[in-house]
């Protein structure tokens, strides 16, 4: 069938007032299946698929448990209906690469870093060895089937993270088939030492039992920015047998926290200051409040505060005497066990235990958290999301802080029922007056040129951007903070 693909009247009218071009930085694709199984038979062998088509099939034999049978169990109630149907013409869209390419100018975006969607599952399976192989035939489809898009679709890399061994030997493997962008897990199930068979979370920096030092240096090396697209289903308050729409609920924003928050408390970003993180899919409101809550807790209990609180500080003799002056009734009865009241939560420090918490962190000032929230963390807000509005509000944000979101579609998905109608979905914050023009720039354009080019300048070479994107990076009358990432490069 012949379609002839236009913007509608809403689109066109919104692009008329953008002096910019729209990057959507969080578009998914919905992998063709069966050429996916076939690249994996060539990767890994017919043994690896069968396994494959196991975890294929895993939906429809959960849906098959009866919900009691998934509480006993202890089973989660997974994705379902999580795709386009009604609409053919999006899932369509979301399948066949060329079919994509000409809707763009309907969607109102320009080029678009798109996710897979099945691929997600890959870099998180247990198994190693069908978790590195699905990995590799996604990358294998990815490169295949839309580079002759490169112009304006960039497909993302699935890099597996269970070990910094498996990572570097994918990101290479992936860089050397042209992919530009990565997604890498960024929560990792280790289990316990005690054998229960119970699991704790890795967010690959603070508290990891491995290094991940290689990875980030071949980022750096290769001009990869690490992005995160992880779900926080399954654990946590998220495990209900029979609900997902209770799972779903700020699930990628828990898996993004844990991940900024173990990345930061590690040193990452400050030992790699060179790098753009990217935390997708969960919106800015978690991000706006983990800054706070660091830089509160940073106020209260860094190297040069923690010492207000020292047991040892406590002047024994005035308290003792306050107590004589004060204490009534009963209380009064007992000041002979007054010491006793003074140990829980004053216990001294014992062993190897650190008393300035922030040091592996190696932030020095609130200066130093402020620049990884604003020039190194990055924000994926869907269109539709409203909260995307607290980033950019410097009143609110400790230090004038205005945090960068980037404008992220989630095509593909069941959250957008009609890829046009995204860019309007988005455009909303600017006529509810949560952004002003420059805002929008900035959440469309700007900040995604930093999230991207911050860490490889050349990222965007060969798109139909690559003009706009050189000229936001050297005009100095609009200093973004591209132009800054850029200018740390060695």
């Amino acid at each position: 069938m012949t379609v002839t693909h236009r913007p509608d009247d809403e689109v066109a009218a919104i692009r008329a007032r953008l002096d910019h071009p729209v990057i959507d930085n969080d578009g998914h694709i919905i992998e063709y299946l069966p050429l996916v199984r076939d690249i994996l038979v060539e990767v890994a062998g017919e043994s690896v698929a069968s396994t494959f088509d196991r975890l294929v099939d895993s939906g429809r034999t959960t849906q098959s448990v009866t919900a009691t049978d998934r509480r006993t169990r202890g089973m989660t109630r997974s994705p379902w209906w999580g795709v386009p149907t009604r609409n053919t013409l999006d899932r369509a869209t979301a399948m066949l690469p060329r079919l994509m390419y000409e809707r763009l100018d309907q969607m109102g975006i320009d080029v678009a870093f798109l996710y897979p969607t099945y691929g997600l599952t890959a870099i998180h399976v247990p198994d190693e060895e069908l978790r590195r192989a699905m990995s590799r035939a996604f990358n294998i489809y990815l490169a295949e089937t839309y580079a002759p898009y490169a112009d304006r679709m960039l497909p993302v890399a699935c890099i597996p993270t269970f070990t910094p061994e498996e990572a570097v030997e994918e990101l290479r493997f992936a860089t050397d088939l042209g992919l530009r962008a990565t997604m890498l897990g960024g929560v990792v199930p280790r289990p316990r030492a005690d054998g229960s068979g119970a699991t704790w979370m890795d967010g690959l920096g603070h508290g990891s039992p491995l290094d991940y030092t290689p990875l980030w240096e071949a980022c750096v090396e290769l001009g990869v920015s690490p992005t995160f697209h992880s779900s926080g289903m399954g654990w946590g308050s998220r495990t209900s047998p029979t609900n997902y729409v209770f799972n779903h609920i700020g699930n990628f924003a828990a898996a993004g926290e844990l991940t900024a928050r173990s990345l930061f408390f590690g040193g990452v970003p400050m030992r790699y200051p060179q790098l753009r993180f990217a935390f997708l899919e969960g919106g800015t409101a978690w991000a706006c409040n983990l800054y706070s809550d660091i830089i509160g807790h940073w106020e209260k209990r860094n190297i040069g505060a923690i010492g207000q609180y020292d047991p040892a500080a406590l002047d024994r003799e005035v308290l003792s005497s306050l107590f004589g002056d004060y204490a009534e009734g009963r209380m009064r009865e007992r000041l002979d066990r007054l010491g006793t009241g003074l140990a829980m939560l004053s216990e001294p420090i014992v062993g190897d235990d650190v008393v300035d918490e922030f040091a592996e962190s190696s932030v020095a000032s609130a200066s130093d958290i402020r620049r990884i929230f604003t020039e190194q963390y990055f924000f994926g807000c869907e269109a539709d999301d409203p909260m995307a509005a607290v980033a950019f509000n410097t009143s609110l944000n400790p230090l004038g802080a205005r945090l960068p979101a980037i404008f992220a579609s989630d095509i593909g998905h069941w959250d957008v029922p009609d890829f046009t109608g995204v860019l309007g979905e988005a455009w909303e914050l600017v006529e509810h007056g949560h952004l002003d023009l420059d805002g929008f720039r900035a959440f469309t354009f700007d900040n995604p040129v930093a999230l991207w080019a911050g860490t490889n300048p050349r990222v965007f070479e060969g798109t139909i951007v690559a003009d706009a994107v050189r000229d936001a990076l050297s005009t100095p009358t609009r200093p973004t903070q591209a132009t800054a990432a850029a200018a740390t490069r060695p």
